[in-house]
């Protein structure tokens, strides 16, 4: 099953226009939501078997690594979909240029669980391609007013079915589709 995954503003970005999300970083906070221990996410983050993303995503996560913060993606497969020479420092890194329906099927006979975490136009092209069973959309408690939409040139309505909301003790509402075929 392919995931798209997004962590967004309110208002729909994914990224101000210049690429920065320094504003991931906001606090705030939701009593009745749920809390979220790093023993339930560490358990929630081993269900997932590979990660695809794009290059900006890709070089977002070496900035917050070089910050301290580490290198979100643990031991899990990362596949970059990049035309460019980017650095890579983990063996669990690959890079791939090419037809991404050829990549899904690919991916399919290795991994069970793949989750599309970014970028925008990335998850647009699943979504246009048929390629994604599931959204998970989490809403962060912030408007940036303008930036990078969450499905950045995505050309068609793309029917989907809720099947579950999350709220959490940070603010942040997280929402599962399914998608229609």
């Amino acid at each position: 099953m392919i995931t798209i995954h997004m962590v967004a503003s309110l208002d729909g970005f994914v990224a101000k226009h210049d690429s920065s999300t320094g504003w991931l970083e906001v606090s705030d906070t939701f009593d009745a939501g749920d809390s979220q221990s790093p023993e339930d996410i560490e358990a929630f983050l081993k269900t997932i078997d590979c990660y695809v993303m794009g290059s900006r995503t890709y070089e977002t996560a070496l900035d917050f690594e070089a910050k301290g913060f580490g290198w979100a993606y643990g031991a899990t497969p990362v596949i970059v979909l990049t035309h460019r020479t980017l650095p890579n420092r983990r063996g669990t890194v690959e890079f791939f240029s090419g037809d991404l329906e050829c990549l899904t099927s690919q991916l399919a006979a290795r991994f069970g669980n793949i989750w599309v975490v970014g970028g925008a136009s990335l998850s647009a092209d699943f979504l246009r391609l048929g390629l994604a069973g599931e959204v998970r959309y989490s809403i962060l408690p912030i408007a940036l007013g303008s930036g990078i939409s969450f499905f950045q040139g995505l050309d068609k309505d793309i029917a989907l079915h809720l099947l579950e909301v999350k709220t959490y003790k940070t603010g942040m509402v997280t929402l599962r589709y399914q998608t229609r075929k």
